[in-house]
């Protein structure tokens, strides 16, 4: 029988859409879900502030009246207008084993870029680079961290199958943390006296968001600026992602580096690791999923690294050794012994190399695509 696409139009076939994955990977141990309100909140234009500057379809791939595949089509106009390009992204791609569902699938995503101009698709894209990017293509025995994609090795072979190539590549390291500190951190005492800057120690999370959230993801739109197909956050977005991102947070495990005048020049932000409670949950916070990741964030031997940055103009003078040696020395005492790193894009080669210090070890690539529109 062929398959069949149908366009998202009802909070119903949203549900559908976030579920879909559920059935797909039930028993794959290395699966984690997304959040599930997460996921709802992610497609509605009144708590995603990127629909300030996005547009986004959602499809849904029925084949014997079971679904069989789901994909969203996004055009960031804002990226399109930086980088000068006309691009449809897709993203949220899952399918069974079948080349004419992926097909018809990236040819919904296709014909509806091309009605708004695009001549070239690219992805697995989010909206922006906060949202889970890049097809596993190595790792495929690891637990994913919760804030990655996972997706079966077919993936990657079906997608080169109908043309797509690759575009760029990331990768994810795990790093020791041991006993034994890195030749580096003997250098933390001359970067504060010699550049004047130094670590935040805040006396909890909601100091830390109150006087640098804001400056934090400011940051973050200036440090990433140059990188790949960046889109800096608005003001909408970086609110909506305090509030997310702040219940979890651990000050222990988040490093502000200050200037001498208390000015935010860097950050560095990790969590313990919350797949293990995520899947256990099944995605759901209610009615368990709350006291499992709270206790996984008392209670774990992993972080996972999320976000790392330095102010252009403080690059080069060792703020990331007082951030590293700050985590580091407090994940040590509560007992952590390992950290997942956030997808390194390949090329980007000063982070690539921030960990040679490090017992280190890269275990994930990930991988986006790129095909002409004909």
């Amino acid at each position: 029988m062929s398959v069949e696409i149908r366009k998202v139009a009802s909070k119903r076939d949203l549900r559908k859409f976030i579920r879909f994955p559920y059935q797909l990977y039930k028993g794959n141990p290395n699966w984690v879900p997304a959040l599930e309100g997460d996921e709802f909140r992610t497609f509605s234009p009144k708590t995603n502030g990127a629909y300030d500057y996005c547009e986004s379809e959602q499809y849904l791939a029925y084949k014997d009246g079971k679904i069989v595949g789901r994909v969203a089509a996004i055009i960031n106009k804002l990226a399109n207008e930086s980088w000068k390009t006309n691009v449809v992204r897709f993203g949220w791609l899952d399918f069974i084993d079948d080349v004419e569902v992926l097909k018809a699938l990236i040819d919904a995503v296709i014909v509806w870029g091309k009605a708004r101009g695009c001549d070239t698709i690219k992805g697995p894209w989010g909206f922006t680079d906060m949202d889970k990017e890049g097809l596993l293509v190595e790792g495929f025995d690891i637990l994913s961290p919760f804030t990655c994609l996972y997706n079966y090795p077919y993936y990657d072979t079906l997608l080169k199958e109908i043309g797509f190539e690759k575009d760029v590549d990331w990768t994810q390291k795990i790093v020791e943390i041991t006993e034994e500190e890195p030749p580096m951190y003997q250098y933390a005492d001359m970067i504060e006296k010699r550049f004047g800057i130094h670590v935040a120690h805040p006396k909890n999370v909601q100091e830390l968001s109150d006087k640098y959230g804001l400056s934090i993801f400011h940051m973050y739109n200036n440090t990433f600026a140059p990188l790949f197909q960046f889109t800096p956050l608005n003001d909408r977005q970086i609110k909506s992602y305090l509030q997310t991102y702040v219940p979890i947070l651990d000050p222990r495990y988040v490093a502000v580096c200050l200037n001498d005048k208390d000015e935010p020049v860097g950050f560095t932000f990790c969590v313990p690791s919350l797949s293990k409670a995520v899947k256990k949950s099944g995605g759901k916070l209610f009615p368990f999923g709350f006291l499992r990741i709270f206790h996984a964030l008392k209670h774990n031997d992993m972080l996972e690294s999320l976000l790392i940055g330095v102010m252009p103009e403080y690059q080069g003078m060792g703020a990331h050794i007082l951030m590293f040696k700050y985590i580091h020395d407090n994940a040590r005492k509560a007992g952590i012994r390992k950290m997942f790193m956030n997808p390194q894009l390949e090329e980007n080669m000063k982070v690539q190399t921030l960990f040679d210090q490090f017992q280190q070890k890269t275990v994930i690539r990930r991988r986006a695509y790129s095909k002409k529109i004909d």
